[in-house]
């Protein structure tokens, strides 16, 4: 039964990765060719070009150039250092930086959710693992997972990784992991206290004594840590990456927690494509929220605060919910209790794999079209 879940699971996840990168070409393509005058290229460059766009040249930037920094304004300090450095090792062995960071994403998305399954079986019964694989593979914005030129493939890889080495009672390699997923994604709150909370109810579990050793999970924050004493020695601001969201309108304060820019968008001044992309982010995002509480119910009080706090910053933090949809691709575990939850509803279950699958296709050809998506 095991290696039956995991051949389902990867054949759906390469079924997947095909009928994505078809739609990301075909997309490309047709952008591509909305200039008379645009040249031919090979079939492959479509599919890169397809998967490059958005923040992507941002990652580029940073791989190719270094940091920068302007106050007030967009900055490449923004987004944290793990994943331009991966981009820049695979361009060492001769791919351009395009190429590179599809090729990052390509190798760690699927591979990411091929883990989950080994993850999450350690958890839940084998049916329900698969289960929750299969959301997560077929979650209409996984398909940033299947090439997309962004950090959350490998961030995703890393920390699914650690909690799955934390499982298996192999603390150091958790905390290794865990510090490098820090560094590449602004949520070290969520990893540390994750792996802190989960580590005290797994020794609790089998009866064992706490002790110093045991707090070893904090220092999964070092790669955020590293990358504030960078910004300090290099631009003189620890938390510059803060500063500079100011560039794309997320100034903290009452305005954004009040989602007041959402709802002005939706009610007021947006047209119907970013109606409808706001709407569809707020109600994932309320779906998220909703499932929190059954997480520390059904998973435990380490998975419970490691989702409510990697979904809360965010949801706390953002004007209008913008990114949501791919944000919570982090909290995995709400993928275990959704299949739990819907353990008695197949119908629903299938229903979700059905919509989720012809999602990452539309999506995916959006994307590639060069449409804002998340």
């Amino acid at each position: 039964m095991l290696r039956s879940s995991s051949r389902i699971l990867a054949l759906v996840v390469l079924a997947a990765l095909l009928a994505c990168a078809a739609a990301a070409g075909a997309g490309a393509w047709r952008f591509h060719h909305k200039n008379p005058q645009a040249p031919v290229v090979r079939l492959d460059e479509y599919v890169v070009m397809g998967w490059v766009a958005w923040d992507a040249s941002w990652y580029a930037r940073i791989a190719d150039q270094g940091y920068d920094y302007r106050p007030g304004e967009q900055s490449s300090v923004a987004f944290f250092p793990l994943y331009p450095l991966a981009i820049r090792a695979v361009e060492a062995l001769g791919a351009n930086v395009y190429q590179a960071g599809v090729l990052v994403s390509l190798l760690c998305g699927p591979l990411a959710v091929l883990l989950f399954l080994r993850w999450a079986r350690l958890l839940v019964d084998d049916t329900s693992a698969l289960h929750a694989a299969l959301l997560l593979a077929l979650y209409p914005f996984t398909f940033f997972l299947y090439g997309v030129m962004y950090s959350d493939a490998l961030f995703i890889l890393l920390v699914v990784g650690a909690f799955l080495a934390l499982e298996k009672g192999h603390l150091v390699p958790a905390v290794v992991l865990g510090a490098l997923a820090t560094a590449a994604r602004p949520v070290a709150p969520a990893v540390v206290v994750g792996l802190l909370v989960r580590r005290w109810e797994w020794k609790r579990a089998r009866g064992e004594r706490w002790s110093v050793v045991d707090l070893l999970p904090v220092l999964s924050a070092l790669g955020f840590v590293l990358y504030v004493l960078y910004l300090d020695r290099r631009f003189g601001l620890p938390f510059a990456f803060v500063d500079a969201q100011v560039g794309w309108g997320q100034q903290p304060g009452w305005e954004a927690w009040l989602k007041l820019p959402w709802f002005k968008a939706v009610f007021h001044e947006g047209n119907a494509e970013v109606k409808l992309r706001l709407v569809v982010h707020a109600l994932l995002t309320g779906v998220a929220l909703a499932l929190v509480i059954p997480t520390f119910r059904r998973l435990g009080w380490g998975y419970g605060a490691f989702c409510a706090v990697i979904v809360g910053i965010p949801s706390v933090a953002t004007k209008d919910f913008m990114g949501m949809g791919r944000y919570l691709l982090s909290a995995f575990p709400l993928f275990v209790t959704l299949a739990l939850l819907l353990r008695d509803h197949p119908r629903v279950r299938q229903g979700l794999w059905a919509v989720g699958a012809v999602s990452l296709v539309v999506l995916t050809a959006a994307f590639a079209l060069d449409h804002y998506i998340s």
